[in-house]
């Protein structure tokens, strides 16, 4: 790292280690009912504290597609950048878990580990994370997932 970027060799040098720690993301009733109306997913669990209470959860909690989405925004800040990457693409996932529910109003905060960087015949770079997205002061994580990421170069 020289300039703040990595070089595709130092990046596959970290395989199998933490690359990135977001700062935690407020969940708030506002980003909620924004995602909810954006998807038209207005489950009451996850507006009303009374029926998230009635469903057996402390109130009102995050819909588990918002936890997942969040990672876009989660890996800006945490992933280093590669050098000469003109873009990242979301290739998918191989596996997520929603482990814990997420409070509104809750802070949450993306782990990636890097499980793999592997180079493509367009001279691309297919990355695999190991991400986690913990809940502050929570011992449990809101989700676990392994995400495909191609760099862009």
């Amino acid at each position: 790292m020289t300039d703040g970027t990595l070089s595709r060799e130092a990046l596959a040098g970290l395989e199998g280690k933490q690359i990135g720690l977001s700062d935690w993301m407020q969940m708030t009733p506002e980003r909620v009912a924004a995602f909810a109306r954006a998807t038209e997913d207005h489950q009451a669990i996850h507006l009303d504290p009374d029926a998230g209470r009635a469903a057996g959860f402390a109130g009102a909690v995050v819909h588990g597609f918002l936890t997942l989405s969040m990672l876009s925004a989660m890996s800006y800040i945490a992933l280093p950048p590669v050098k000469g990457q003109s873009a990242s693409v979301n290739y998918g996932f191989d596996r997520v878990r929603f482990v814990a529910p997420v409070p509104v109003g809750a802070g949450i905060r993306g782990r990636f580990v890097l499980s793999s960087a592997e180079p493509r015949s367009d001279g691309g770079l297919m990355l695999s994370l190991r991400v986690t997205v913990e809940i502050r002061e929570e011992e449990r994580p809101a989700l676990s997932a392994d995400w495909r990421v191609m760099l862009l170069f």
